[in-house]
């Protein structure tokens, strides 16, 4: 029978790396096999972990939800064909602020390990000493944060994914090849008051962090498909084109270690749908009735309003660079003619 309880230190043990990650001048988190395989970090045992939770879940008919980016109704903007008429034009800093914006969002995850997160046993009748919602509080949040921005008690220890997209940047462009962009304060669902007064607020919260970072992550997956085919693309950056192979090859790395994240906040939000919860009026709920509605708001904005509302603002932006070129006419309107909505209408 598949192990389903697991310690913090167990939920934290790194594999034992045949090799470090260094690359371009950086010391990075995760390492490699024997045979040059790369591992992210902390998956010796929250891999196998997950994965039994999950066995667990469908074992007593409960399914996973969707978490691929089937949940996303808008693909990229601008898209590959849309970014190749950028850089073919100069035009690289659209790419530039998408990079290094990613890269600051990516350290602000290290937050997650500063939250404290309450023992879902006190508000769920079932015994969740076995599952994936019964461990949060037992180093997953720590070791997601930890992926994130590094760890904020070893100040100078390996980079995390945030130096990982400063790095791929950097290798395509140079170090400071443009200005920094303004990052938005919250790229997550504004905050739309109580959604669960059913539940102790510090309880509601989580659960709806919980379901914005597992959005976040979904379309993190666009975007890691997004980058990697465009700088292996053989007509972009033809003048970097190793850089440009090695920064797809560290987004791809990124990736295999968002995996994880993917897959256990799936599995919670999964597990809570099979709960009953405790009302704080005395009563139970069913997790799905409590957990549907929130999750399809959820995936609606992140899926559809959120991406309409950031291809707006890039629009904007991006014409504001066509404008200044001398064939700025010819530009724009070969940008717009590969427009993935205009070609659509």
């Amino acid at each position: 029978m598949a192990k389903l309880k697991y310690t913090r230190d167990e939920l934290m043990a790194d594999h034992a790396y045949a090799k470090p990650h260094e690359e371009v001048g950086y010391k990075l988190h995760g390492g490699f096999d024997a045979d040059g395989t790369y591992i992210s970090p902390r998956t010796l045992n929250r891999w196998p972990a997950v994965e039994a939770w999950q066995a667990a879940l469908t074992a007593r008919d409960w399914p996973l939800i969707d978490a691929t980016t089937q949940l996303l109704s808008r693909g990229n903007y601008p898209n590959i064909e849309q970014q190749k008429i950028l850089l073919d034009n100069g035009l690289g800093e659209t790419l530039w602020n998408s990079l290094t914006i990613t890269g600051v969002i990516e350290a602000r995850g290290q937050a997650l390990c500063n939250f404290e997160a309450p023992d879902f046993q006190q508000i769920i009748v079932d015994d969740i000493s076995d599952t994936c919602t019964g461990h949060l509080h037992k180093g997953l949040l720590y070791a997601h944060g930890i992926d994130e921005g590094g760890d904020p008690k070893v100040p100078n220890g390996p980079g995390a994914h945030d130096q990982m997209w400063y790095a791929a940047r950097d290798l395509i462009f140079g170090a400071g090849r443009y200005p920094i962009p303004e990052v938005p304060d919250n790229i997550g669902r504004p905050d739309q008051g109580r959604l669960m007064p059913q539940l102790p607020m510090g309880f509601e919260s989580l659960i709806l962090l919980l379901m914005n970072v597992l959005m976040i992550e979904v379309r993190a997956e666009a975007g890691f498909s997004f980058n990697c085919a465009l700088l292996r693309d053989k007509a972009t950056f033809t003048d970097r084109r190793a850089e440009a192979d090695l920064a797809a090859t560290m987004i791809e790395r990124i990736r295999t270690d968002e995996a994880i994240h993917v897959a256990y906040l799936q599995t919670t939000v999964s597990e809570m749908r099979s709960f009953t919860f405790k009302t704080v009026d005395g009563g139970t709920i069913a997790g799905k009735d409590l957990i549907d509605p929130i999750w399809e708001g959820m995936v609606k904005w992140h899926g559809v309003t959120q991406a309409e509302l950031s291809r707006e603002q890039s629009q904007t932006a991006i014409h504001a660079r066509i404008g200044k070129l001398q064939n700025s006419t010819k530009v724009l309107q070969a940008f717009e003619a590969t427009d993935d909505l205009v070609k659509a209408a």
